[in-house]
């Protein structure tokens, strides 16, 4: 009677275990599932003024927390940056720097002779630091930069708008003829929430003059004219629209220094280089050869337009703020960084390899991508050299003129891979084409100075 009694206790005991559990899993689902359906909680009123991302913090904690993880300084084996000890001073504050690019390559400097960079340039940090490194750049110090350079390394949205009275491209072009130093003091943080999101649905939108007329341009040259990213284009393609809103070649058009892309006839280093034949423009005078020199930006837009993944339709944010899960919520990983130091949700969610297998393949293509980086970097010194030598030698006009072309042209090409931020891997083939081709016009211009 007891062995029957303690059976139908433990059997009443185990239901009611196995109650509760089925209780709680049905408890867990549903609380899932209203996170995915309550993505976030509005504890702040949010409107098209509110540019201090940590107040948009109130309402997205996940997103923010990997915002403010962008200063994180981490190496890969060809690019990020590596923090560097200083003293600060009262003219420049920063305790930590990246490392410097021209003193891990003297080349750079004979590129860049008789321009800012070639006294000063650093490996890029994370999107934390993206204003206060433009701030205190040596080249503030050497050259009188205007206030367009906020375009990429502020948050400008809602200064434009105040400059503009509500005009977004008025208060754009008023800042863009201002001094930096003036221009400084309307923007208060670095690229923020209001610069890629609505603040009443969140959806993507481009806020960049800049972007919004470069896209327009190229669009009209495909034959789609009056195009609007923000009305015409897909999720996915804003997905790379956003980032493609500062990560591209540019220049300063006329003494207004207007901010300009050159799309107008595609997106390629050759179509741009057509623009700036046709138009004129040159950055510099070079210093040593006398060549009417340019200097590429970042143009990771542009060279990743001409790759596989563009071509499969893969975005910027799915490699570099790739999806993730907090609960029952995917959201986007605003921890902005390399693949390389996320491999998982950044390859591996296409990719069915190893991560050193993944890896493996993106440093081969890097070192590839840096060995021929190398040889047109000896190939465009050596015109220079070549240039100054017979500038000299009062070598006739005509091979000057001719030489110094090709120079601004290799060196432009060159410029176009190293300023460019992936090594190569974004689209790699394109890359090493860009840089044949620069070797092949380098080595051209020292044929051209031969009698």
């Amino acid at each position: 009677m007891m062995r029957e009694t303690r059976l139908v206790v433990g059997a009443t005991a185990a239901g009611v275990l196995a109650a509760v559990g089925i209780a709680a899993l049905l408890i867990n689902i549903q609380q899932r599932k209203d996170e995915a359906r309550n993505p976030f909680f509005r504890v702040v009123a949010l409107d098209d003024s509110t540019d201090d991302p940590e107040i948009w913090g109130k309402n997205f904690p996940l997103q923010y927390d990997g915002y403010k993880r962008t200063v994180d300084m981490v190496r890969t084996r060809y690019g990020g940056s590596e923090a560097k000890q200083r003293t600060p001073t009262e003219a420049d504050p920063r305790s930590v720097v990246a490392q410097s690019k021209i003193e891990e390559d003297q080349r750079l400097k004979t590129i860049w002779a008789g321009y800012a960079f070639a006294k000063d340039f650093r490996e890029e940090r994370g999107h934390a630091y993206m204003l206060e490194d433009q701030t205190y750049t040596e080249r503030q110090r050497v050259a009188k930069q205007p206030g367009t350079c906020m375009h990429c390394h502020a948050s400008v949205y809602v200064p434009y708008k105040r400059l503009g009275g509500g005009d977004l491209i008025r208060g754009f072009e008023t800042m863009n003829q201002m001094p930096y130093a003036e221009a400084r003091k309307e923007v208060k943080h670095p690229v923020a929430c209001i610069d890629c999101h609505d603040s009443q649905t969140m959806a993507l939108r481009v806020t960049r003059p800049g972007f919004l007329e470069g896209i327009k341009a190229l669009k009209a040259g495909e034959g789609i004219q009056d195009y609007d990213p923000n009305k015409h284009a897909t999720r996915q393609e804003m997905r790379s629209f956003v980032c493609g809103q500062c990560h591209v070649e540019y220049y300063f058009k006329g003494p207004e220094k207007r901010l300009v892309y050159p799309w107008a006839k595609g997106l390629r280093v050759d179509q741009i280089y057509a623009t700036y034949a046709e138009n004129g423009h040159k950055d510099w005078t070079h210093a040593e050869s006398g060549a009417p020199a340019l200097k590429a930006q970042h143009p990771e837009f542009e060279l990743w337009s001409q790759g596989i993944h563009s071509r499969a339709g893969v975005a910027c944010a799915d490699c570099h703020m790739p999806y993730k899960r907090e609960g029952g919520m995917k959201i986007s990983d605003h921890h902005v960084r390399s693949p390389l130091l996320n491999v998982n949700r950044s390859c591996q969610t296409c990719h069915k390899a190893t991560e050193d297998e993944l890896k493996s393949r993106v440093h081969t293509i890097q070192a590839r991508t840096h060995e021929l980086r190398n040889r047109a970097m000896d190939a465009v010194v050596a015109l220079i050299g070549d240039l100054k030598v017979a500038g000299k030698r009062k070598v006739p006009e005509a091979k000057l003129a001719k030489a110094r072309e090709l120079q601004r042209r290799a060196q432009f090409y060159l410029d176009f891979v190293e300023a460019e931020n992936s090594t190569g891997f974004h689209a790699d083939q394109e890359a090493a084409r860009v840089l044949g081709e620069s070797i092949d016009y380098a080595r051209q211009g020292q044929l051209a100075l031969r009698d």
